[in-house]
């Protein structure tokens, strides 16, 4: 049956920094669809507080404490996940910082430590479980990119840079992997409704309104809104769909905008 495709029973999914926010949205969507998760962090309380809040949700997840930069720590981390857990077969580079400060401010310590997480992480991640994925012929990566893969904005050099580098990193994952039979693509969110945004979404702020009109569907994406995305290409759904970013953004990306007097 068709909706079999989408059924992620009998797999692994490792999503990095899935503690909160999308990242955890994400992971939960992965779970209802059958696969057992495992999640990391730096900070083993906040990775405690997680596995309690997916057990609630009557989801089963793991958690490993180690740090997405850290070569070393990553290599003992996959194959300790896959001596406890079992074979990761679907992976989620999620795990990422920004950094606020214009581009002639910014230190250039601040500007590394974002490209490390958003950029060199996902590097790392891919290498080590996607080796263990061409051993066994199979295998789901999805990089969690930004539609500053595509645009610039104030403020956010670092982040874009990341992002835009994500994107490319993501097809040439794509390119030289397809062959054996693993599937590399992105999700490249618009503006959600997370605790991170919570100030700024109040009636009458600037950038809320800003966003709900900027965007086509006149509102900010609920992190559930991710779910289907993510389940689609860490499924076999997505068996020849390779190198895409699938923006998940309200139609933003889609549109110049309209007139501030325009309903």
């Amino acid at each position: 049956m068709i909706l079999d495709l989408f059924s992620l029973k009998g797999k692994n999914a490792l999503v990095t920094g899935a503690t909160h926010g999308l990242g955890m949205a994400i992971a939960s969507a992965l779970g209802e669809a059958g696969a057992q998760i495992v999640v990391n962090d730096l900070n083993q309380e906040k990775l405690d507080t997680a596995i309690a809040e997916y057990k609630a949700k009557g989801i089963d997840a793991k958690g490993y404490l180690f740090d997405v930069t850290d070569e070393a720590a990553v290599i003992a981390a996959v194959d300790q996940i896959e001596a406890e857990v079992g074979p990761i077969g679907i992976l989620v580079n999620n795990a990422g910082i920004i950094k606020r400060v214009p581009m002639q401010d910014m230190e250039v310590k601040d500007y590394r430590q974002v490209i490390d997480i958003d950029l060199v992480g996902p590097f790392i991640m891919g290498k080590y479980v996607g080796r263990k994925m061409i051993d066994r012929r199979e295998g789901k990566i999805i990089n969690m990119c930004s539609m500053m893969s595509e645009l610039g904005r104030n403020d956010v050099c670092a982040y874009a840079s990341a992002k835009g580098g994500l994107k490319m990193l993501t097809r040439n994952m794509a390119t030289e992997w397809a062959k054996f039979n693993i599937q590399t693509n992105g999700i490249g969110p618009g503006y959600f409704a997370t605790a991170q945004t919570a100030p700024i979404r109040v009636d009458g702020h600037p950038f809320n309104e800003f966003i709900i009109n900027r965007t086509p569907a006149a509102r900010w994406g609920n992190p559930e809104d991710l779910g289907g995305t993510a389940v689609f290409l860490a499924s076999k759904a997505s068996d020849f769909v390779n190198g895409h970013v699938v923006y998940v953004d309200g139609g933003i990306l889609a549109t110049i905008g309209k007139p501030s007097n325009e309903e």
